[in-house]
Protein backbone atom coordinates (compact mmCIF):
# COMPACT_ATOMS: atom_id res chain seq x y z
CA UNK A 1 0.00 0.00 0.00
CA UNK A 2 1.13 3.24 -0.71
CA UNK A 3 0.48 6.86 0.73
CA UNK A 4 0.44 10.25 -0.95
CA UNK A 5 1.36 13.09 0.86
CA UNK A 6 -0.51 16.14 0.18
CA UNK A 7 -0.20 19.69 1.47
CA UNK A 8 -2.74 21.29 1.60
CA UNK A 9 -4.32 25.00 2.82
CA UNK A 10 -7.74 25.64 3.73
CA UNK A 11 -10.17 28.25 1.73
CA UNK A 12 -13.48 27.92 2.39
CA UNK A 13 -16.83 25.78 1.71
CA UNK A 14 -18.24 25.35 -1.88
CA UNK A 15 -22.02 25.77 -2.71
CA UNK A 16 -22.17 22.51 -2.58
CA UNK A 17 -20.63 22.39 1.11
CA UNK A 18 -17.77 21.23 0.22
CA UNK A 19 -14.24 22.60 1.55
CA UNK A 20 -12.27 23.64 -0.57
CA UNK A 21 -8.10 23.69 -0.31
CA UNK A 22 -5.38 24.92 -2.45
CA UNK A 23 -2.06 22.64 -2.90
CA UNK A 24 0.76 25.24 -3.21
CA UNK A 25 3.17 21.95 -3.70
CA UNK A 26 1.87 20.22 -6.56
CA UNK A 27 4.70 17.56 -7.93
CA UNK A 28 5.50 15.87 -10.78
CA UNK A 29 4.46 12.76 -8.69
CA UNK A 30 1.24 14.47 -8.07
CA UNK A 31 0.79 15.47 -11.95
CA UNK A 32 0.69 11.56 -12.60
CA UNK A 33 -2.07 10.10 -10.52
CA UNK A 34 -4.20 13.66 -10.26
CA UNK A 35 -7.11 11.65 -12.32
CA UNK A 36 -6.66 8.78 -9.84
CA UNK A 37 -7.20 10.61 -6.48
CA UNK A 38 -10.95 11.41 -7.24
CA UNK A 39 -13.17 9.98 -5.67
CA UNK A 40 -10.31 8.53 -3.03
CA UNK A 41 -10.81 9.15 1.02
CA UNK A 42 -8.33 11.41 2.58
CA UNK A 43 -6.73 10.66 5.47
CA UNK A 44 -5.29 13.44 8.16
CA UNK A 45 -1.67 13.00 9.37
CA UNK A 46 -2.89 10.63 12.24
CA UNK A 47 -4.63 9.04 9.19
CA UNK A 48 -7.82 9.03 10.48
CA UNK A 49 -10.27 9.60 7.55
CA UNK A 50 -11.06 12.84 7.01
CA UNK A 51 -13.33 12.73 3.57
CA UNK A 52 -13.37 12.09 0.51
CA UNK A 53 -11.79 14.16 -2.84
CA UNK A 54 -14.39 15.27 -5.18
CA UNK A 55 -12.76 17.35 -7.78
CA UNK A 56 -9.53 18.26 -8.28
CA UNK A 57 -9.72 22.04 -10.51
CA UNK A 58 -7.27 25.15 -11.31
CA UNK A 59 -4.08 25.53 -12.47
CA UNK A 60 -1.85 21.64 -12.75
CA UNK A 61 0.65 23.55 -10.48
CA UNK A 62 -0.81 24.52 -7.72
CA UNK A 63 -4.68 23.13 -8.00
CA UNK A 64 -7.81 23.38 -5.47
CA UNK A 65 -9.20 20.48 -4.19
CA UNK A 66 -12.92 19.96 -3.16
CA UNK A 67 -13.35 17.56 -0.40
CA UNK A 68 -16.77 16.58 0.75
CA UNK A 69 -16.04 15.99 4.54
CA UNK A 70 -17.32 13.34 7.27
CA UNK A 71 -20.04 15.36 9.34
CA UNK A 72 -17.93 15.62 12.31
CA UNK A 73 -15.20 16.51 10.33
CA UNK A 74 -16.67 20.45 9.63
CA UNK A 75 -16.46 21.22 13.63
CA UNK A 76 -12.21 20.89 13.13
CA UNK A 77 -12.48 23.48 10.30
CA UNK A 78 -14.93 25.86 11.91
CA UNK A 79 -12.15 26.01 15.08
CA UNK A 80 -9.30 26.14 13.01
CA UNK A 81 -7.72 22.98 14.20
CA UNK A 82 -6.73 21.53 11.23
CA UNK A 83 -3.25 20.50 9.62
CA UNK A 84 -2.37 20.80 6.96
CA UNK A 85 -0.66 17.71 5.85
CA UNK A 86 -3.31 15.19 4.60
CA UNK A 87 -2.64 11.68 2.63
CA UNK A 88 -4.43 9.57 0.22
CA UNK A 89 -4.33 5.88 0.70
CA UNK A 90 -3.14 4.18 -3.19
CA UNK A 91 -3.79 0.65 -4.10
Amino acid sequence: MNWVKLNLYYIGFSAKQHIIFRSPQWTSEHEKIVNTLIRKPLFTQEYKKYGVIKDIFGPISSPFISVKTKPDQEKLINDKAINNQFYVKMN
